[in-house]
């Protein structure tokens, strides 16, 4: 209870998130009487850098920095584009085959609404979509990013749950796919509601200068899943390589970023990756403190009193992560859930650890879009200049499809380890 009330404490006064994580595990320490523990606390800091996987997030999030700047995505809408034809609302199922493009490079929802709305909500207002909507399904294909690989939230949880990050992408594939095609349905819906625009027909030539357009940046997913899946690389590596071809590319072969525009992105990359692994170090002190007052077991006594069941413990845990998602943060509620609850689902419930890091970040990115933390949402809002509430009221129809995908993974486990096992 000390840890709670301590950490609650400080973030109800405003502390940062990786600061209270920090903090309470020195109130803990002082107000239990093991100073001893002093002596390890700047080695247990440190520890929870010193992962090879983590090496994967700067470098997914320079991938990023690079194909922000060096074209990429804007030939990714347009292949999307010409591979969809003339089709009533085309230019919103294009938003989501980008989004899906996207989410295969980025790992990271608020990166991908932030680069979307700049490409998507412009282009599909011009075609006569209404602002708001077009924002919305931006928003909404946002939430592809955490279970399509890579993904920044599969590297935090695989270093958290330490259970090999490659597998854990492997995992997040058929998931990924059953998400968008619930997208599809979901964007039928919206286009017989709102009545969507038809997309002009394109001609075989324009389809084919935009397939060549884009195959350049087609080859970083490619090289990503290609070689982890082959077993070239690992994803650290593959994270590496990618990041070398999207700069190479944007530099040589689209020629939409200069040399001076690499010092820039390196700093934003290597600031936004410091804000990350320093939440990461603070949580491993965090996840020490709490072994420590033996919080797994306590969790795991409370949870076997309510049910023996594996299926009612993940719909227990799935209520429970939505109403953390509207509070946090994906990556702080990861660091808080997975060192409490991932031995428990283990251990006395048998289930797997894949399955259940699938379900626990794409649980926790749905709390993105909804308030009052929503930082997707109000990314989106902010980027389209269109009231968050409006954007959260448009959104609950992909909600509703991601709560019922959700289920579908805690219902099946196949779904997610499945393809992991064919592989093996």
């Amino acid at each position: 209870m000390l840890v709670a009330g301590s950490f609650v404490t400080l973030i109800a006064i405003g502390f940062p998130i990786a600061f209270a994580l920090a903090a309470t595990a020195l109130i803990y320490i002082f107000a239990s009487d093991n100073t001893v523990l002093l002596q390890s606390y700047a080695q247990q800091m440190f520890g929870g850098l010193e992962n090879y996987g983590l090496l994967a997030l700067p470098l997914f999030i320079l991938l990023g920095e690079m194909m922000n700047s060096g074209g990429i995505g804007r030939r990714l809408m347009a292949l999307s584009l010409a591979l969809l034809g003339r089709i009533k609302g085309g230019l919103a199922y294009v938003n989501l085959v980008a989004n899906m493009f996207m989410a295969s490079i980025l790992g990271s929802a608020v990166a991908q609404i932030t680069i979307m709305s700049k490409m998507a909500v412009p282009e599909m207002e011009r075609a006569g979509y209404p602002r708001d909507v077009s924002v919305a399904i931006t928003a909404a294909g946002s939430v592809l990013a955490p279970i399509i690989p890579p993904s920044m939230m599969f590297i935090i949880f695989g270093v958290i749950a330490q259970i090999p990050i490659g597998d854990l992408f492997i995992a997040g594939v058929v998931p990924g796919l059953i998400l968008f095609v619930a997208f599809i349905g979901v964007i039928a819906f919206l286009g017989q509601k709102h009545g969507f625009p038809t997309t002009d027909a394109m001609t075989m030539k324009e389809r084919g200068r935009a397939l060549i357009d884009a195959l350049p940046a087609l080859s970083i997913p490619v090289i990503i899943i290609g070689t982890i899946l082959g077993g070239i690389a690992t994803p650290t590596e593959a994270a590496a390589i990618a990041t070398l071809a999207a700069m190479l590319i944007g530099l040589f072969v689209y020629r939409d970023m200069s040399f001076r525009d690499l010092a820039p992105a390196f700093v934003r990359a290597a600031r936004n990756a410091a804000i990350v692994l320093f939440l990461i170090a603070a949580a491993q002190v965090f996840s020490w403190v709490i072994t420590f007052e033996n919080v797994p077991a306590t969790v795991a006594a409370w949870l076997q009193s309510l049910t023996s069941s594996p299926l009612v413990f993940l719909l227990l845990l799935n209520i429970l992560l939505l109403l953390l998602g509207t509070i946090t943060d994906p990556i702080p509620a990861i660091i808080l859930v997975v060192p409490v609850l991932l031995p428990v689902a283990m251990d006395t419930y048998g289930i797997d650890p894949f399955q259940f890091g699938v379900i626990v970040c794409l649980n926790l990115t749905l709390g993105l879009l909804t308030p009052p933390v929503g930082t997707g949402l109000f990314t989106a809002a902010l980027m389209g200049n269109v009231r968050a509430e409006r954007i959260a009221w448009l959104i609950v129809p992909f909600f509703l499809a991601s709560a019922v995908v959700i289920v579908l993974l805690s219902l099946f486990p196949p779904l997610t380890i499945g393809l992991k096992g064919l592989l093996e």
